[in-house]
């Protein structure tokens, strides 16, 4: 079994992560994950700060293993979860989407380990000094909000800049791109996308047919000419996103009201003309609906099975 630097930290047995995918990283999928030797993460933009901790209380009904909470800093509520998390006794975060610094001492203090998702190497270096326990260095490949640099690229330069731990995430479908990223340098990898076909995913059965048909052409990358740059499926709804926005004739207050609450329509309604379904490039590789431990084993026993074979390419 693999097992990596990682795993000793946070006390998980497998180095994968669940991505804190915003609407849809809830109790139930977390707690799968964690039973299945990942660390499961609870997404903090689930229906407000109280929807949060009962979602908190709830996985602990549901595990005896580690999990953890993913924080979008950029959330109007950040500063109310980043207290809760505090007042409910949770011990690993992962933070997007803007500094931690205001509230890294209090989570110190608490004894909390922070895990910042980042896509450059000078913020893996910011996060390394204001005391991050690791990093996860995520490519363009991934679903949701992107950076400019790709997976390939960008994980080796971060593990040479740093010294912490470096998880690597995005285009990371199964054991091929897992044992990639650990020949890369990295202790761990972050999986989402796969995650969404998980059977304890809630998320609409529209979104998981989608999945399966996608391609390796079925993602398009919307916002970036607004500085919010977001990989999704082409729907209807994208398809048009992207045309609002390089049209110079539509105000950008138009096209931001236009995908306003796009994410919970997907997830919730499975809106193929209104909501934004988030995946990564792999959304070609999905073919099944399958638990989460046989997401995790499969990954984990893939890259094993990988890495002990690597010898035999050498004369």
């Amino acid at each position: 079994m693999i097992k990596s630097v990682i795993c000793d930290i946070l006390g998980i047995e497998r180095p994968i992560f669940q991505g804190g995918m915003a609407w849809i990283a809830d109790a139930k999928l977390a707690a799968a994950v964690s039973n299945a030797g990942g660390l499961g993460l609870i997404s903090s933009i689930n229906f407000g700060t109280e929807a949060v901790r009962a979602e908190i209380k709830k996985a602990r009904e549901l595990t005896d293993k580690p999990f953890g909470v993913n924080i979008m800093l950029a959330a109007p509520n950040a500063a109310e979860i980043a207290d809760m998390v505090v007042e409910e006794g949770v011990k690993i975060l992962t933070t997007g989407a803007g500094s931690p610094a205001p509230y890294v001492e209090k989570w110190k203090a608490a004894g909390i380990k922070f895990i910042p998702v980042i896509a450059s190497v000078a913020y893996a270096i910011k996060m390394e000094e204001l005391g991050a326990t690791a990093v996860v260095a995520e490519g363009a490949e991934s679903g949701g909000h992107i950076g400019d640099n790709h997976t390939m690229a960008l994980v080796p330069q971060v593990v040479d800049a740093v010294k912490i731990p470096v998880l690597a995430a995005g285009g990371i479908f199964d054991g091929r791109g897992a044992a990639a990223a650990f020949m890369l340098g990295a202790c761990g990898v972050q999986c989402g996308t796969r995650f969404l076909l998980a059977d304890e995913c809630h998320i609409h059965e529209v979104y998981k047919e989608r999945l399966i048909a996608a391609s390796d052409v079925s993602t398009i990358v919307t916002g970036k000419s607004l500085g919010d740059a977001v990989r999704s499926l082409k729907t209807p709804f994208s398809k048009k996103f992207f045309k609002m926005e390089y049209d110079p004739s539509i105000p950008k207050e138009e096209v931001l009201e236009f995908g306003r609450g796009s994410m919970r329509k997907a997830v919730f309604d499975g809106d193929l003309s209104g909501g934004s379904f988030l995946a990564g490039e792999v959304a070609g590789m999905c073919k099944k609906k399958e638990s989460a431990k046989e997401i995790v084993d499969d990954i984990m026993d893939g890259a094993e099975r990988l890495l002990k074979g690597a010898s035999n390419l050498i004369a």
